[in-house]
C-alpha cells in the first residue's frame, strides 16, 4: 500500500502530479468531501513512511476482491508488509480508502477531476496489496526464420502470464520504462510452434548517460538516502522550483544556473553541511529527540557551535576570492571543451582576453578579461555553439524582406532578432517560449515566432478576431480585453480557434483577478427584472456566490458559476434576504459604490524635522574592501 513517498511517485508517473499537488488533493480527500449531504474522509492520514493497515479495513478489502474478482484472487492468508525505508517511524498506517467497499465509481460524481483520479489509484492499490500473487514465467523464444537462402538465428526474452492476480486491477508504473525482461511481456507459446510474420522494425541502439531525476525519482533517491520526511519531501522540491534552483522539462528536473552557482558556492565552502550522511545523520538525531533519548538543547547546542564557526571562517574571505572559487569549480559547465578544438575561455569578440565569472548588480555573469576595453559578456548557459557561446547565432534570411535573422543571448534570457538595429529604429524581437531550447530552434520556427501576434480565428459571438501571441507573462490567446495564458503543453503557434475560445471563456468565468481594494468584479447574468441592476456571479473566498443590491447568497452545491441562470440567482438570493431579515434583491441598487459607515482614523504623521534628526544620528555601515 501506499505511503507518502510512493504515491508521490505513483501520481507523478501516471498523471503527471507535482508532490506538492498531489499532496494538496490528498488533504482534501483526508479532511472530507461532501457526499450526499454529510463530510466524508474518504482516505487515512496522507503523511506516513507506514504500510501496514488495520485489520478491519483488510477484512473489508478481501471482502470486497472476493466479491469483484472471485475467490481465486483472494490469498489464503491476508498480505503483511513491512517498511523497508531507513528511519521509518511508523506513527501511522499506510495510505488507504477509510472504506475499501466505497469503490471510486461510488465517489467520482462527488469528486472533481484530480482528487477522482488520485482517489481511484489508492483505492486500486489498497485492494490489489491484498490480492493473489501473479504467476509469471520467465521465457526465452529462439527464433529460427528463413529469408532467401539464409537462415537467421532471433532471440526474444521476458514473462509470459500465467495467472494475472493483482495485475488484473493494479500494475506500477516505471520510471523510465526500460524494456526488460521484467516488463515484456510474451504472448504463451509451445515448441516447434510456426509463428506469423506481421512487421518487422530495423532499428539501432546507442548507450545514453542516465536520464535527469524526475520529481518521482528525487523523491524515491532522497528516501533512499534517508534525506527528508513524509511531511518534506513535497516542500522540498517546490522550494527548489519556486527559488529558480531547477526548472522541470519534459517532466525531467534541469538545474539553473542559479542552483548550480548556490551548490557551488555550499560545496566549496559548507561542504560538510551539504553531505548526504550529514543530512540523513540529522534526521536520525531528530528522531532520537522525538523519542527522548537526547535533549534538543544539546543537539542545537552542538550543532550552533560548528556552524558559527564555519560562517566567521567564511566572512573573511573577499568576494574576488569567492568568484575566483566558483569560477573554478563551474568551469567544466560554463566552459565546456569546444568542438573545434581552441581554448574554450577565449574571448569572441577581442580574441586576446579570458572569460571568466563575474558579479555585477543583477548577479553573475561571463565577461572579458580585457574590460573596459572589451565589453563582452555573455549569461551563465554553457557554450554550445548557440547564442549563448559567441553572443549572436544566425539563423538565416527572412524571404520577405532579406534581413537576416539571428538568436541572440540578453538579460532576460534567448531572443530572435530581424535585422540589425538601426539609428532611432528598434529591430523586430521575440522571446523564446518558456521550456524552448535555443539549440532547438530553426529558421522556419524563428520566423514564425517573429511573426506573432498571429490572428487565430473569429470568436462565434461577436465575430471579433481571437490573437494568439508572447507577452511578459509567456503565451496568451486574446479577445477584446480578455487574455488568457496558454498551458505548458500548449504552442501559440499552433493552437486553433476552438480551444482558444474554451481558454477565453475558462477566463471570463473565473472573473478578473482580485484586485487590490475589492473583490472580483464577476460576471453578470443579467438585469433584475423588477429593480434593475446586473445581478453578479462571483468568486469568493468561500466559494461562488451571486450578489445583487448588496445581498450576497452561495450557490447550492447543484449549481455551479458556469450554470447557474438569472431565475436561480434571484431565487437564491430572496431566499437569503428572507433568512437575514433585510429587503429582497428587488431593493433599490445605488448608482454608486457605497461609502464606509465608519470614518478612516487618520494615524499621527512623524515629526520631518525629529526624524531627520534621528536619520543623522544613526551610524553608517562601512563598506567592506
Amino acid at each position: 500500500p501506499f505511503t507518502t513517498s510512493t504515491i508521490q511517485q505513483e501520481a507523478s508517473r501516471k498523471f503527471g502530479f507535482a508532490p506538492a499537488h498531489t499532496m494538496r488533493i490528498a488533504q482534501r480527500l483526508y479532511e472530507g468531501v461532501d457526499v450526499e449531504g454529510d463530510t466524508v474522509g474518504l482516505i487515512t492520514y496522507m503523511r506516513t513512511d507506514g504500510v501496514d493497515i488495520a485489520e478491519e479495513a483488510i477484512a473489508s478489502a478481501r471482502r470486497v476482491i472476493g466479491s469483484d474478482y472471485g475467490s481465486d484472487y483472494v490469498p489464503a492468508s491476508p498480505r503483511k508488509y513491512q517498511a523497508k525505508t531507513k528511519n521509518a517511524q511508523e506513527a501511522h498506517e499506510a495510505i488507504r480508502p477509510t472504506d475499501p467497499v466505497r469503490r471510486p465509481r461510488n465517489v467520482r460524481p462527488f469528486l472533481d477531476s484530480d482528487q477522482a483520479k488520485l482517489y481511484e489509484l489508492i483505492w486500486l492499490r489498497t485492494i490489489a496489496s491484498q490480492m493473489q500473487s501473479a504467476e509469471l514465467e520467465r521465457t526465452t523464444a529462439d527464433i529460427t526464420a528463413r529469408a532467401d537462402s539464409r537462415h537467421i538465428d532471433l532471440r526474444a526474452t521476458g514473462t509470459v502470464v500465467k495467472f494475472d492476480g493483482f495485475l488484473t486491477l493494479y500494475q506500477e508504473g516505471r520510471d523510465d520504462d526500460p524494456d526488460d525482461e521484467d516488463t515484456r511481456r510474451l504472448p504463451e507459446m509451445s515448441a516447434g510452434e510456426r509463428l506469423e510474420k506481421r512487421k518487422i522494425d530495423a532499428g539501432q541502439h546507442f548507450t545514453e548517460p542516465p536520464p535527469r531525476y524526475s520529481e518521482a525519482s528525487l523523491v524515491k533517491r532522497m528516501e533512499e538516502l534517508g534525506i527528508g520526511r513524509p511531511s518534506t519531501y513535497a516542500s522540498i522540491l517546490q522550494v527548489l522550483k519556486d527559488r529558480g534552483y531547477v526548472r522541470i522539462d519534459k517532466k525531467r528536473l534541469v538545474p539553473e544556473d542559479k542552483g548550480r552557482v548556490l551548490t557551488a558556492f555550499l560545496e566549496s565552502f559548507f561542504a560538510r553541511y551539504v553531505e548526504y550522511d550529514f543530512t540523513a545523520g540529522l534526521e536520525e538525531q531528530l528522531d532520537r529527540i522525538s523519542n527522548n533519548e537526547i535533549a534538543w538543547r544539546d543537539l542545537l547546542r552542538d550543532f550552533w557551535r560548528e556552524f558559527t564557526v564555519a560562517v566567521g571562517d567564511i566572512k573573511e574571505l573577499r568576494v574576488a576570492e569567492v568568484i575566483d572559487a566558483l569560477d573554478e569549480m563551474l568551469a567544466p559547465h560554463l566552459f565546456p571543451p569546444r568542438e573545434d578544438g581552441s581554448v574554450a575561455r577565449k574571448c569572441p569578440n577581442c580574441e586576446a582576453g579570458r572569460l571568466s565569472l563575474k558579479l555585477g548588480k543583477f548577479g553573475g555573469f561571463i565577461g572579458c578579461s580585457n574590460y573596459p576595453e572589451c565589453r563582452y559578456t555573455r549569461q551563465l548557459a554553457p557554450g554550445n555553439g548557440g547564442a549563448a557561446d559567441g553572443g549572436i547565432k544566425k539563423l538565416g534570411e527572412d524571404p520577405q524582406s532579406g534581413l537576416e535573422v539571428t538568436l541572440r543571448s540578453g538579460r532576460f534570457g534567448p531572443y530572435l532578432q530581424l535585422g540589425e538595429a538601426a539609428e532611432g529604429e528598434k529591430p523586430k524581437r521575440a522571446g523564446l517560449p518558456k521550456g524552448t531550447s535555443p539549440d532547438d530552434v530553426e529558421l522556419e520556427r524563428a520566423l514564425a515566432l517573429l511573426s506573432l501576434p498571429r490572428e487565430v480565428g473569429k470568436h462565434p459571438d461577436d465575430g471579433e478576431p481571437i490573437v494568439a501571441g508572447i507577452g511578459r507573462f509567456g503565451p496568451y490567446v486574446q479577445h477584446g480585453r480578455t487574455y488568457a495564458n496558454l498551458t505548458a503543453d500548449e504552442d501559440v503557434l499552433s493552437i486553433g480557434s476552438n480551444r482558444a475560445v474554451t481558454l477565453i471563456e475558462e477566463k471570463r468565468a473565473r472573473g478578473p483577478r482580485k484586485g487590490r481594494f475589492g473583490a472580483q468584479s464577476g460576471r453578470s447574468l443579467g438585469e433584475h427584472p423588477e429593480k434593475g441592476g446586473p445581478v453578479l456571479v462571483r468568486s469568493g473566498r468561500y466559494g461562488p456566490y451571486v450578489s445583487h443590491g448588496g445581498i450576497n447568497a452561495t450557490l447550492t452545491s447543484d449549481l455551479t458559476p458556469e450554470t447557474v441562470s438569472l431565475e436561480q440567482a434571484i431565487g437564491l438570493l430572496d431566499a437569503r434576504a428572507a433568512r437575514t431579515g433585510t429587503a429582497k434583491s428587488g431593493g433599490k441598487v445605488a448608482s454608486g459604490p457605497r461609502r464606509s459607515a465608519r470614518k478612516a482614523t487618520r494615524k499621527p504623521t512623524a515629526n520631518p524635522t525629529s526624524s531627520a534628526r534621528e536619520e543623522k544620528k544613526r551610524p553608517r555601515k562601512a563598506k567592506a574592501n
